[in-house]
């Protein structure tokens, strides 16, 4: 009897442990791993960045002019050794950020929608993949007329390996959001990940390397909308004090999937 009971007490031990390892790694709400084509969406559209420019019959470089702190600027975005490169940079006196968007080649309503990306470095610039409404300032009801949906952004100063998702709507004074909603995954700062995005008439769901980490009922767009990957400027030169130019947000694919 004294046998097994430190036999049930070692399995529970080593149980504990797992599991104490497991919550470690993530903070996802399932250890399932789950790809688009395993929730039954199918590709509809991509951009893999082959080649040695930006693709304009897909992409537009986006906002160029003055951002907060600084100015979006193509001369901060690249394609080159199968990546989108979006720069933060310093020159001279001047800090250029840069954007690309979909708005004037492709829109859609719901789907799946996944990067593969490595994140910037320095603290102060944030990259982020998000979806806008071409609609957003134009009315309250975000069934109507839409939402911004942050697939992700990244501020370092959060944590190192922690990103951070959001959902805005009804620009102007009576402006709601949801999140920051906080994502935790032990590695993410190094290397490239995956980010995925379910957007259905009911939720959205996120996600990182397969992990469900978000699901939200609020906010529900019910209109087509494009896509933006950008590196972001912050609204002071002290949130610059740790950055180190030039920092690059890497994208090595875009696609979208669709169930229809």
């Amino acid at each position: 009897m004294k046998k097994l009971f430190f036999t049930v007490a070692a399995v529970l031990l080593l149980s504990g442990i797992g599991m104490a390892q497991t919550k470690f790694t993530n903070n996802a709400i399932s250890q399932k791993r789950y790809s688009p084509q395993s929730l039954g969406y199918k590709l509809i559209w991509e951009d893999q960045f082959n080649g040695n420019k930006l693709d304009t019959t897909k992409w537009d470089i986006r906002g160029v002019g003055p951002r907060r702190i600084g100015y979006n600027s193509a001369e901060a975005v690249k394609v080159e050794k199968g990546c989108l490169e979006l720069y933060a940079l310093q020159k001279g006196d001047s800090i250029l950020g840069s954007a690309v968007g979909t708005q004037r080649h492709f829109m859609t309503k719901y789907g799946y929608y996944e990067c593969r990306a490595q994140l910037q470095n320095s603290i102060g610039v944030w990259a982020a993949f998000w979806l806008q409404s071409p609609k957003i300032s134009q009315g309250e009801d975000p069934a109507k007329f839409g939402s911004e949906m942050d697939i992700f952004e990244f501020f370092k100063e959060i944590g190192t390996d922690t990103i951070t998702h959001a959902v805005h709507w009804a620009y102007g004074p009576h402006m709601r959001s949801i999140g920051p909603m906080k994502s935790y995954l032990k590695g993410l700062s190094k290397g490239f990940h995956t980010y995925g995005f379910e957007w259905t008439p009911e939720k959205y769901v996120f996600y990182i390397d397969g992990y469900k980490f978000h699901e939200e009922t609020r906010g529900i767009s019910n209109i087509e909308q494009y896509i933006i990957l950008s590196m972001e400027l912050p609204d002071s030169m002290q949130s610059l004090k740790y950055t180190k130019f030039p920092d690059v947000f890497l994208v090595d694919y875009v696609k979208v999937y669709s169930k229809k």
